[in-house]
């Protein structure tokens, strides 16, 4: 596929080293994405890698008793399928879409054999692995210090860090189960957020009227993954 840094949305691919893009661009397939789209199931290989370009995708554990957990967003910024990248072809993790969209695949043993061929390329990929741990441990923290404002807040950025404009297409029980929440919680803090003129909350969308505000609301929780993915980015 004709792919070059400079027509594409996904930040990983577009920061390669022209030649590592060029290693991958055969095998990337622009693919659709619709809502609730599993990409890697439990204790099953994983087929592909997938650079988004316009969707989200989630990262989700379950607990024993069977409910849901996001422990990582996956959008423009990324890929999924880190498993690979770390020399594993299956996770105890779920991942599905969580906002429809586009997205580059890649068959997983085409993304081993680039890697394989190129240096410079695996240690850009393991970067970025590690700013998905980052995150992750960043949102262990927040689950567990911090208020029910402070944690939609900081899920609100990180959504709207990953789309265009300002529109984002949530419904409040799809919220309910990334946050692992009751939904009359993810209700209640909506409008808490609304009340305070940072967000306009109606069915199936929110719309982000104030981002300062959501930072402030966020308390500090906000902005070290997201940091520490801008300074992983430019070391190589």
């Amino acid at each position: 596929m004709d792919i070059t840094r400079f027509n594409v949305q996904n930040r990983l691919l577009s920061r390669l080293d022209a030649k590592d893009l060029d290693l991958l661009a055969p095998d990337l397939e622009l693919h659709s994405f619709q809502l609730r789209d599993v990409i890697e199931t439990p204790k099953q290989k994983i087929k592909h890698a997938i650079f988004m370009e316009t969707g989200i995708a989630s990262i989700v554990v379950k607990s024993p008793s069977g409910k849901d957990i996001e422990v990582g967003l996956v959008g423009r910024e990324g890929m999924t399928g880190t498993s690979i990248v770390l020399g594993a072809d299956v996770s105890p993790l779920s991942v599905y879409i969580q906002l429809e969209g586009m997205g580059y695949r890649i068959p997983a043993d085409k993304l081993k054999t680039a890697m394989e061929a190129s240096e410079t390329l695996r240690q850009r990929l393991l970067l970025y692995v590690q700013s998905v741990i980052i995150q992750s441990a960043t949102t262990t923290l927040i689950n567990g210090r911090a208020n029910a404002e402070t944690r939609l807040a900081r899920w609100l950025l990180m959504v709207h860090d990953r789309t265009n404009g300002n529109e984002l297409h949530l419904t409040h029980e799809f919220m309910s189960v990334m946050l692992a929440v009751r939904r009359p919680w993810v209700t209640e803090t909506l409008h808490v957020l609304e009340g305070k003129g940072y967000i306009r909350s109606s069915r199936g969308k929110i719309t982000i009227l104030n981002r300062a505000g959501l930072i402030e609301d966020a308390g500090g929780f906000y902005g070290v993954a997201e940091q520490e993915y801008e300074n992983l980015m430019n070391i190589v």
